[in-house]
């Protein structure tokens, strides 16, 4: 599609993101919450809802998601009613889902995003709690579905934005600070690929200038929050080469394919969805109590913003390399661990941000699947700000101590014999034979070419196989160079 055609729309995007939360059981039952169980183990009468039996709620559930509210600056709700929404799926077995339609928990708030253009604000309508349904199985070998209990009752929050978000950059940092945010939180693992963070972009388009909003596509089945920006940039696409060929865009709920990046339609939505809510009479209302939520608010954990204020002004360290540091709650705590061990903090940035990133890059593994531990790596810091340089540990130490990870970086540099010669009675002789060797370069360097002292650097790295120390090394040199 011509960018022209592009370039003549704004995109509205609304996102729905549903997290489930890090409690032990269900939202209205004792069952499990637990995923990777075999197949409709975690369920009971209350889960299959069974005549006569009756729901609980569960107190954990509604602290998480008020956390998740105060986080976001949300209003605490301190009335709620749950309501029944009637549809019915096969892997819902009441027939109808608990839910809050008038009284969600948190209403309104705000999450931050930095995008190429700088910092966004984007508005949220509301989270609100509600349990999952199951999930179904297809499989291609057999003309059945299978469906497994195991999730139906899981607690959720639902996060749901207001229709704000205008382009697919923004819609990914978004759910990459949600992500981090419940995290850091501790409300949620943030697994998209095993569905506990799962997130339904609302799309659609509309000439710029424009204040009437275009007719709302929904895509969902995104595992991960790449997928969710390639979907957003696919279906925008779409919308507009179907309304410069003339044709009007249809209300409906699209699947996105994970290998094409497009979607194909589901089902089509009617204009006003019959969900038929009303009150669960088998819930009394929760009264929430101004203390409850101080008390909450009290025990709250340190938000990724004010962590990524705090690296930057205790170890003076750019916006980009603390938040580099506050990416996820993993990454910041290894950090930290490391740093307790350390007094070289930036050097410990730097290996993080250099070889160990590389490293974690190639193998697909996240931070706590490293072989080496904090100790290890606050070892490697401290090694390379006095007795190796950095390349030679990146080169040698490190793919060393990956192999034997019960190692130590200093059993390790001895062994391969890499410790620097800090001893400067030694390194005047060579210092003073390198300068010897090239008496033209010396004379343009008292000349003003300061710039070749590298060049000494290097011709003294070169005869001494890098053993020395390059604080000392420059001393020495700019002490018989000047």
């Amino acid at each position: 599609m011509a960018d022209g055609a592009l370039s003549k729309y704004q995109p509205v995007i609304g996102l729905e993101v549903h997290i489930q939360l890090l409690t032990k059981s269900k939202l209205f039952a004792r069952d499990a919450n637990q995923f990777g169980d075999e197949p409709n183990t975690n369920i009971s009468a209350i889960t299959l809802a069974h005549p006569g039996t009756l729901p609980k709620i569960n107190q954990k559930a509604l602290e998480l998601a008020i956390i998740m509210g105060l986080a976001c600056g949300s209003e605490i709700s301190q009335y709620l009613i749950f309501d029944r929404k009637n549809y019915f799926y096969p892997d819902l077995p009441k027939g109808f889902q608990l839910t809050q339609d008038r009284t969600p928990i948190c209403v309104g708030g705000s999450i931050t995003v930095t995008t190429s253009k700088g910092m966004r604000v984007i508005e949220l309508n509301r989270i609100h709690l509600e349990e999952d349904a199951g999930k179904s199985f297809h499989p291609s070998h057999s003309k059945d579905s299978l469906v497994d209990f195991n999730r139906a009752g899981t607690p959720l929050i639902e996060l749901v934005t207001e229709p704000v978000i205008h382009n697919s950059e923004e819609a990914f940092q978004l759910l990459s600070e949600i992500r981090k945010l419940v995290t850091f939180l501790n409300i949620c693992d943030g697994n998209m690929e095993q569905g506990s963070l799962r997130c339904d972009c609302n799309v659609s388009v509309r000439l710029k200038g424009a204040t009437e909003l275009g007719k709302k596509v929904e895509i969902k089945n995104m595992n991960s929050v790449r997928n969710v920006r390639r979907a957003i940039e696919k279906e925008v696409q779409r919308q507009v080469s179907e309304i410069e060929l003339g044709h009007e865009i249809i209300s409906e709920t699209r699947s996105f394919d994970e290998k094409s990046g497009g979607s194909s339609s589901m089902r089509t939505k009617e204009e006003v969805n019959d969900y038929r809510y009303f009150p669960e009479p088998d819930l009394s209302p929760v009264s929430i109590s101004d203390q409850w939520i101080e008390k909450i608010r009290q025990s709250m954990p340190v938000l990724p913003a004010e962590l990524k204020k705090q690296l930057e002004e205790r170890y003076s360290f750019s916006s980009e390399d603390a938040l580099f540091l506050t990416d996820s709650v993993e990454t910041f705590n290894f950090f930290s661990a490391a740093v307790t061990h350390s007094s070289n903090p930036e050097s410990i940035l730097n290996w993080m941000k250099g070889p160990i990133q590389s490293y974690l890059k190639d193998q697909g593994f996240s931070v706590n699947e490293l072989p080496l531990t904090p100790i290890q790596v606050s070892e490697l810091a401290d090694i390379t700000a006095s007795k190796i340089s950095f390349s030679v540990a990146a080169q040698k130490i490190l793919p060393e101590l990956l192999k034997v990870p019960n190692s130590t970086p200093k059993a390790v540099a001895e062994r391969l014999g890499l410790l620097e010669d800090h001893n400067e009675d030694h390194l005047e002789p060579i210092v003073l034979d390198i300068l010897d060797s090239f008496p033209d370069k010396v004379a343009a360097y008292r000349k003003g070419k300061k710039g070749l002292i590298g060049f000494f650097m290097g011709q003294l790295m070169k005869k001494t196989e890098s053993k020395v120390d390059p604080r000392i090394a420059n001393e020495l040199l700019s002490k018989h160079l000047n």
